[in-house]
């Protein structure tokens, strides 16, 4: 395999690129207990959605892969230079990591970093803005998809409604949240009701990540 070249805002992504004996990418352990998201998110949705969804992902990508000129690549330039069948999961275990390491169980006390504040509030107005502007993305986006925060190589931040498993970084934008509005994500939860996912996502942010992937961002500008 290559040298891994991380897109540093998935914090994990070293971790994620580890490749068993034959080269197969695995599935990583939660950065929490499977009911940490409770009551927001519930220990089943969390065993469905990372432990069956996610690894299908895996194992796709996987068989894809093999034997093809993409089998030594990282995830992310897999996604940069792959299509079809490849890219869409591919895509989808890098959409799935990113998603489920910015959550982190309830705290009323958290709070954006000093670096994430100042950027939401240059590029937003204030916090509250950017999560009525992000919310109402989510909501609004038809079908499957995913919202993005996105800063671009100015490190200006872009709410980023994409359909199916696309990611800014095929764009060479540098992912900082997103939020994943495929049903499987909150069916056995709150069924068809996803503004109620919405308004639950937003009290679990993991607002230590979100910061760290700003720092990231601000290096590379």
């Amino acid at each position: 395999m290559k040298q891994e070249e991380c897109i540093c805002t998935l914090l994990s992504c070293k971790k994620v690129n580890e490749r068993d004996k034959d080269n197969r990418f695995q599935l990583q352990p939660l950065p929490y207990p499977t009911n940490a998201l409770e009551p927001y998110i519930s220990e089943k949705t969390v065993q469905f959605h990372y432990g069956k969804h996610l690894l299908a992902y895996i194992e796709n990508t996987n068989k894809l892969k093999a034997g093809t000129e993409f089998d030594e690549m990282p995830l992310t330039q897999m996604i940069r230079e792959a299509s079809g069948g490849l890219f869409n999961n591919a895509s989808q275990v890098f959409n799935h990591y990113f998603q489920f390491e910015s959550l982190a169980p309830h705290d009323p006390a958290a709070k954006p970093g000093m670096h994430t504040l100042k950027m939401l509030e240059e590029n937003f107005g204030s916090l509250e803005d950017f999560q009525e502007r992000f919310s109402q993305t989510a909501l609004k986006l038809f079908g499957s998809g995913y919202v993005w925060l996105a800063a671009d190589k100015n490190g200006k931040l872009e709410i980023m409604p994409v359909p199916n498993a696309e990611t800014p970084l095929t764009e060479e934008k540098m992912p900082i949240m997103n939020l994943d509005v495929w049903e499987h994500a909150y069916y056995l939860d709150v069924q068809n009701q996803r503004a109620k996912y919405i308004e639950n996502s937003m009290k679990i942010v993991n607002w230590e990540v979100i910061e760290q992937r700003v720092k990231c961002v601000l290096k590379q500008i």
